[in-house]
């Protein structure tokens, strides 16, 4: 993609920029999301004024959970959504709904977290005396949950835990964290859908909004969950997150922009403003002023509206502005607890496609056995890098951004491999039979599908 030369505007503050607005197919839009911070950027869009920039009049409506998202997407009903990673390709492979769901952008990085109740963390400190203390160090691995584990098991129990939607990064987050201390997590099966078999704990859905009521109740003594739900938890003193997603996987790609592939094809270049919108709400999200996020205390007034997130202020403001309570007494600075536009991150990396494949493929959703060839060509179905960088261009050349803010126009799409793991394992997205094979507990498949 050749760039033009930079139209320098003169204007102050990238909501004051005019837009030049592109011939969008459909121009009264209707977008669907799930009450948690990482809405953020569809919000700050429709709010800043983003939408309306490119000429859209669009609607932001709260759905009651993933399931219906999905289906009103796929119905119609809604144009686009606010959707986990794992949903479009999970609904393009067919593993529950079926349905072809392509994805521009990467709404952030990070944002969850790992939470346990107070008695479970009782426990947990008893069995490891370092995490006896206001402040203990991190990143904190499950292996002082085991014998808590074991010990249920051997009474015939097995312990409860949350988590919001089976192809959730936030199962297999809490999955990989298990599994890494050696706790199986379970396995999906074509009988068992709900991934108990051969499991240590019992891991099942529930709703975000509803994971700090579960655990005050008993029905789940741990979770995984997005914000503002694990500050809920510390704020009502009835659990403590003992781990956040960023040291599970840092800077992991969390929740994406989702709509149909026939919508995609229909309306091409409402897509490639509607795209524009996200990436200049993604900035303003992010933009620093002397190392303090300047604009993210008003995303959480915003946010905290009952049309929104619909939580108090304070609880969202304790992760968003780039701190994060693990206990009342232990404030601790993650300016990348979540991550919306720097890094590069709201590009669609097909690497991070491949990553989702290998968990569903690790815990049995995906059944077979599939060679790696499978694995990038699904990624290439569902992932949209080129609207992505049609939609940069645009904001090159109007002044929003700058050539290095986003990847190369030769970028093939994959990351660097990473360690950067809780288990130090590496993940190189060319090669996900390795990756998949590199784990003690799940699915393993033939060496030689690696070259297929």
């Amino acid at each position: 993609m050749q760039f033009r030369n930079t139209i320098l505007l003169a204007a102050i503050g990238i909501g004051s920029l005019h837009a030049e607005q592109l011939d969008v197919e459909k121009d009264e839009l209707k977008f669907g999301f799930i009450k948690l911070t990482d809405c953020a950027p569809i919000v700050i869009a429709k709010e800043k004024g983003f939408f309306e920039e490119e000429g859209l009049q669009v609607e932001v409506i709260a759905q009651p959970n993933w399931k219906q998202l999905l289906d009103n997407v796929i119905t119609g009903e809604l144009d686009g959504a606010h959707m986990l990673s794992g949903q479009p390709i999970a609904a393009t492979i067919g593993f529950g709904t079926k349905a072809h769901i392509v994805t521009p952008y990467t709404l952030d990085l990070n944002g969850n977290g790992i939470t346990v109740s107070n008695a479970i963390w009782e426990q947990m400190q008893e069995n490891d005396e370092s995490l006896d203390t206001p402040t203990p160090e991190h990143p904190i691995s499950a292996d002082s949950l085991k014998p808590i584990v074991e010990e249920a098991k051997e009474d015939g129990k097995k312990l409860p835990m949350g988590m919001v939607f089976p192809v959730s990064t936030h199962n297999y987050e809490i999955r990989y964290w298990l599994a890494a201390s050696d706790i199986h997590p379970g396995m999906y099966t074509s009988t068992d859908l709900k991934g108990f078999t051969d499991g240590d704990i019992e891991l099942s859905t529930t709703p975000p909004p509803q994971m700090p009521a579960t655990l005050e109740s008993g029905k789940n003594v741990a979770y995984c969950v997005g914000e503002p739900w694990n500050q809920q938890a510390v704020a009502k003193g009835i659990g403590v997150p003992v781990t956040t997603n960023y040291d599970i996987w840092k800077n992991n790609p969390e929740k994406v922009f989702g709509v149909t592939r026939d919508w995609a094809d229909e309306n091409p270049n409402t897509l490639i403003a509607v795209t524009k919108a996200l990436i200049k709400a993604g900035k303003w999200l992010d933009a620093e002023e002397d190392g303090k996020l300047v604009n993210r205390e008003e995303a959480c007034r915003i946010l905290s509206q009952p049309n929104y997130v619909g939580a108090d202020f304070d609880v969202i403001k304790n992760s968003m502005t780039g701190y994060f309570y693990f206990q009342k007494t232990d404030k601790r600075a993650m300016p990348d607890f979540n991550v919306f536009f720097k890094y590069q991150s709201s590009y669609p990396y097909y690497s991070d496609g491949v990553w989702f494949l290998t968990q569903m493929r690790r815990w049995g959703q995906i059944t077979e056995p599939k060679p790696a060839s499978w694995y990038h060509e699904v990624a290439k179905e569902v992932y949209l890098p080129e609207v992505y960088m049609a939609a940069a261009e645009h904001l090159i050349e109007e002044g929003f951004l700058e050539e290095d803010e986003v990847p190369a126009a030769d970028f093939d799409g994959y990351k660097p491999a990473t360690d950067e793991f809780i288990d130090g394992i590496s993940y190189d997205g060319r090669k996900p039979i390795d990756y998949l094979n590199s784990h003690k507990i799940g699915n393993k498949d033939d060496a030689s599908l690696a070259s297929k």
